[in-house]
């Protein structure tokens, strides 16, 4: 998963035996970098491409990834082109269920509005 270029020379070596073994993991390899660029450089208008690529590759595993993108399409086709993040969001979000979790069984929701407000 790592960019090619922050490989080690042994994991570079290896990955070089591991595509000579098959042609299929030298398409995929390329595949999951392909994406991992679009994603780290935010090109979502090479999303359409590269989901044709994965139909080409006739990897299964590949196929079924992409469906699952298709389904989404919309919502992975913002991540992919726009700079808004959740991750804020989603941090407050765990933060309460940890709260809830911790006082699971033994108190009712005052106790926990109380528990949550003291927090912040």
């Amino acid at each position: 998963m790592r960019a090619p270029e922050k490989l080690t020379l042994t994991e570079k070596d290896q990955l070089t035996f591991l595509k000579g073994v098959h042609p299929s993991l030298e398409t995929a390899y390329d595949l999951v970098q392909a994406f991992l660029k679009m994603m780290h450089e935010q090109q979502g208008e090479k999303l359409d491409a590269w989901l044709d690529e994965i139909r080409k590759s006739h990897i299964a595993e590949l196929i079924r990834f992409g469906k699952g993108i298709e389904r989404d399409k919309a919502p992975v086709q913002a991540a992919l082109t726009q700079s808004y993040s959740n991750g804020v969001v989603e941090g407050h979000v765990c933060r309460l269920k940890l709260i809830k979790r911790q006082g699971y069984g033994r108190a009712a929701f005052p106790l926990l509005r109380k528990r949550v407000l003291a927090s912040i």
